[in-house]
């Protein structure tokens, strides 16, 4: 039964601004980590004498535990309480931030990263459960999830100068204590400010469907990450991925709406459309996050710090543009908003690998400002879109499977398209092939969320 306390007519206001910003604490300690944690990898090998796999471990680690237990993240959500999941998750990360920033050993390292990637695969979800069960009227739960999204951009804009900055003046170490003041924070303030809820009718933990979809999931993350260094490797478990996926399919077929995932979220087409808008999204956004830099710093002579810099643009449009998807949505219409600003980001890639030669960075730039213009109108409308599809009481499955989609896409992007600049040697022509890849995605996905999405979606209060 979901034992949220709820008013009609809720407002984002004095009243319900704590909230928000506990739950923006989340999406901060998420991204911030990551961003920063990027640029220290040289100075960890210095310090540890460690291998470059190594180094892409402290990276990857991260990511695989959180794609792989995203799934249990929204489930337990639903299950046991939102807001207990979220503390408990926002207490793991800085509990794992403070043995990073202290390891004594690489291995260390990378275990504590892992632990982390646990902390926010509880965390997100939870976050984004919440903002659907606090604001239950879509116009308002819109402006909420702009503000939630904006902070990705932030995160964006002022992780790669912050990181820069504390390992220049405070060591690699640093960056890993940053975050826990405001995972921290994250904990004390969710008691006071978050309401307990939680729906565990007809659900159970599916640890059938739990472990299948784990190893598929961890499968799939393995590959893109090893594709580069191992291909025999990616293979096969590429193979093991698929023969999970199906596996996985038929056992949430046979449990039902108890399921871990209830395959029935999937009769909602705004629910899909979403899905696949996000994942097409991020395949292409963090293709030219990762791949932009490389080339200016390889081919143009940027320093690692100017590269930052210039990248910095593409996150501001994104975090002036996405507080005003709530409103711009309620005037425009879902379908413009997910669609379009999808199309927007891939618009922006098309740009970007079409001039890939020119000697100026103005067309890379005006690219870059498309990117963060379709990132801020589309990514809080598709995390309303798919939790928003369904009822509030499969709010933390929603928001977990909407975070697979975008974990998916961003970590088959990167190796996806990081294999084709490398195929072409890198440089000018690499870049320009795999942006127009990704950008082609992109409209790919856009065109599927325009059919098949309303104008305007019903959102199902209970």
């Amino acid at each position: 039964m979901d034992t949220t306390v709820h008013r009609k007519g809720a407002r984002i206001g004095i009243s319900h601004f704590p909230a928000l910003l506990t739950l923006c604490l989340a999406v901060l300690v998420a991204q911030i980590d990551t961003a920063v944690v990027n640029l220290g990898t040289h100075r960890i090998g210095s310090y540890f004498h460690a291998s470059v796999g190594s180094l892409q471990w402290v990276v990857d680690a991260y990511n695989l535990t959180y794609a792989v237990l995203l799934l249990t993240g929204g489930l337990l959500a639903d299950v046991i309480g939102r807001r207990k999941v979220f503390v408990l998750g926002a207490a793991i990360f800085t509990a794992a931030s403070l043995v990073a920033a202290y390891a004594p050993a690489i291995g260390v390292l990378i275990g504590a990263r892992a632990v982390a990637g646990v902390g926010a695969a509880l965390l997100i979800p939870a976050s984004l459960a919440l903002i659907r069960v606090l604001w239950r009227d879509s116009g308002e739960r819109g402006r909420a999830l702009g503000i939630w999204a904006g902070c990705n951009g932030v995160a964006l804009a002022i992780g790669p100068t912050l990181g820069g900055v504390l390992i220049e003046q405070y060591g690699w170490r640093s960056i890993f204590l940053v975050v826990v003041p405001v995972s921290l924070a994250a904990v004390v303030l969710a008691v006071p400010t978050l309401p307990e809820s939680a729906d565990p009718r007809g659900r159970s933990f599916d640890a059938r469907g739990q472990s299948i979809g784990a190893l598929g999931l961890g499968a799939m993350a393995f590959a893109a990450i090893e594709v580069h260094t191992s291909v025999w490797a990616a293979v096969v478990a590429c193979i093991v991925a698929a023969v999970c996926i199906v596996s996985f399919v038929l056992i949430e077929k046979g449990v039902g709406p108890a399921a871990l995932v209830p395959l029935e979220l999937f009769s909602s087409k705004p629910f899909t459309a979403a899905s696949v808008a996000t994942t097409a999204m991020t395949f292409g956004m963090y293709g030219v996050i990762f791949l932009l830099p490389l080339t200016w710093q390889s081919t143009r002579g940027l320093g690692a710090t100017m590269a930052g810099i210039a990248l910095i643009p593409m996150a501001l449009v994104f975090v002036i543009v996405s507080p005003f998807s709530g409103r711009l949505t309620e005037t425009l219409g879902v379908r413009s908003m997910t669609a379009g600003g999808v199309a927007i980001i891939g618009l922006g890639l098309l740009l970007i690998g079409m001039t890939a030669g020119e000697r100026s960075l103005v067309f890379a730039e005006i690219g870059l400002a498309l990117t963060g213009v379709g990132m801020g109108l589309a990514t809080g409308p598709l995390m309303g879109e798919a939790v928003g599809a369904v009822p509030a009481a499969r709010s933390g499955t929603a928001s977990a499977i909407i975070n697979v989609a975008r974990m998916v896409g961003a970590t088959v992007g990167v190796a996806a398209l990081g294999a084709v600049y490398a195929a072409l040697d890198g440089g000018p022509e690499g870049l320009r092939l795999a942006m127009i890849l990704g950008g082609s995605v992109q409209l790919s996905g856009a065109g599927y969320a325009w059919l098949t999405t309303a104008h305007s979606s019903a959102v199902p209060s209970r």
